[in-house]
């Protein structure tokens, strides 16, 4: 291969007959020509069909079970069952990427300040009866938890998990999966980090008393949404979002490399 003067080359490896296999049958079931719970056709159909050896079908069916889009299932009536699509695998790739590129909390925490708030306003322009449901469902049972604190042993783990599901319902419920499916990348990595600074952190009264006040928060902006009032629901949630933050990165945490929480 002939290099420029000044350039770098590379080689470009061709893709082997198995990726190209999986490349053609993962189009069919993006594209549902093969839905969620049925079968792709047999080995020996499929051998038939690319003019291929049993070994080449069975190491594109490992591609695609990587990418939990099929279980194959062995025996007579087993076969290659497509799966419903979910992002598990590409918020755990991202996730990686994210550790393996040196990100820090600080970096994580600006995505979700810029993305999230914008997930308010859109969920206060589309919202439904049963999103406003949910979400106050979800903040009875922190605003439970909280009360619960005085009378039993305080369980902040179950707290944060009830918080999360909350944010996880602002970005579910906006109407737009592009950027659902981009905080979803970060779920875990919060989730993991927002426990960890919290069991460190909860016996301090400042702070169980911050978290108290989260239902209020919350609550104000279920009111919002319900309102219909999509600029306040942005602007109200921007601001809590940059508090939190300023709260939970507190010392050195916002240099903390991502990849750290999970070592």
């Amino acid at each position: 291969m002939r290099v420029a003067h000044g350039q770098v080359g590379h080689i470009v490896r061709a893709p082997k007959t198995s990726e190209l296999i999986a490349a053609q049958l993962r189009r069919q079931i993006v594209r549902a020509a093969v839905k969620a719970g049925e079968k792709l056709p047999s080995e020996t159909e499929l051998m038939e069909q690319f003019g291929v050896s049993r070994p080449t079908i069975r190491e594109a069916f490992r591609i695609l079970e990587t990418e939990q889009l099929i279980v194959v299932r062995p025996g007579s009536r087993g076969g290659a069952q497509v799966l419903a699509p979910d992002s598990s695998v590409a918020t755990r790739y991202c996730g990686l990427l994210l550790q393996l590129q040196g990100a820090t909390l600080a970096d994580v925490y600006e995505a979700r300040q810029i993305a999230e708030p914008a997930c308010a306003r859109l969920l206060a322009l589309r919202r439904t009866e049963q999103d406003i449901a949910d979400l106050a469902g979800v903040v009875a049972e922190i605003e439970s938890a909280i009360d619960g604190w005085d009378r039993s042993v305080p369980d902040p783990a179950a707290w944060s998990r009830s918080t999360h599901r909350f944010h996880q319902l602002i970005l579910q419920r906006s109407g737009n999966q592009t950027l659902a499916l981009q905080n979803a990348v970060l779920r875990d990595i919060v989730a993991a980090h927002t426990e960890l600074r919290i069991s460190r952190l909860f016996n301090e009264t400042d702070f169980r008393a911050d978290l108290r006040r989260c239902g209020k928060v919350y609550r104000k902006l279920v009111a919002l949404v319900e309102a219909r009032n999509s600029g306040g629901a942005e602007r109200f949630w921007r601001g809590y979002m940059e508090a939190a933050a300023a709260s939970l990165l507190k010392d050195d945490l916002q240099d903390m490399p991502v990849v750290e929480l999970f070592t």
